[in-house]
């Protein structure tokens, strides 16, 4: 798997932030995936007190959902926690785990935001772009935008909005459970993000991509 470099990780906030808005004009938003059979989980962990990142992806075989295979990898926690910067803390580590896997996943459901980002580009757009591989943000928090309401039944949904336009969907995956922000990541469409990430639910909020990750970016 190539992974694109497009830019340094050595920045300082405000240069990461500029970066983040020259990268977000190349976000393709709508569908340019072909045949999913591998779909992937992203999440990121830490260690020492911060000073170690974990990375996980987990690789599902699709529609059944069984764990294909899987990457760990601790490197040293190089960029500071802000708000609004997780990719720069966190995307250096994935990328390393995503280029381990045997093969690259036909579609990433990172755990965190797509374009439903201040500059339009969260950690599911950031990897997305440099791996060049669709992928979908689902995070379990809302980091801005407004929206109504969301219905009270398994997929239900409601539009995410900031500044008059519409950066991602609310999404209830169960009964009775605080709902998901979904949104684009790279390369696939707001209706198709929703409909993968419903295809990838079993029984529990979570799609079962985000499940395994967190279990091995855990520990």
């Amino acid at each position: 798997m190539k992974i694109l470099k497009l830019h340094s990780w050595d920045l300082a906030p405000k240069e990461a932030m500029a970066m983040q808005a020259r990268l977000a004009a190349g976000i393709v938003r709508e569908d340019e995936i072909g045949e999913v059979a591998r779909v992937a989980g992203v999440d990121v962990g830490f260690e020492d007190g911060g000073r170690t990142t974990r990375a996980a992806v987990a690789v599902l075989n699709f529609p059944g959902l069984e764990l294909a295979e899987s990457a760990i990898v601790r490197s040293p926690t190089r960029f500071p926690y802000v708000p609004g910067l997780l990719s720069f803390r966190e995307a250096p580590a994935v990328l390393d785990a995503l280029q381990r896997l045997k093969a690259a996943p036909d579609l990433i459901l990172c755990d965190g935001q797509g374009i439903a980002h201040p500059r339009r580009l969260g950690i599911a757009s950031h990897i997305g772009l440099l791996a060049n591989i669709p992928a979908i943000g689902v995070a379990k928090t809302r980091l801005i935008g407004k929206h109504e309401e969301v219905p009270n039944e398994r997929g239900a949904w409601v539009p995410l909005t900031d500044r008059g336009e519409t950066i991602g969907a609310v999404l209830r995956t169960r009964k009775d459970v605080k709902p998901l922000y979904i949104s684009i990541g790279h390369r696939v469409s707001l209706e198709s993000a929703l409909r993968w990430v419903m295809a990838c639910l079993t029984r529990y909020r979570l799609p079962e991509t985000t499940r395994w990750a967190h279990r091995l970016a855990s520990g």
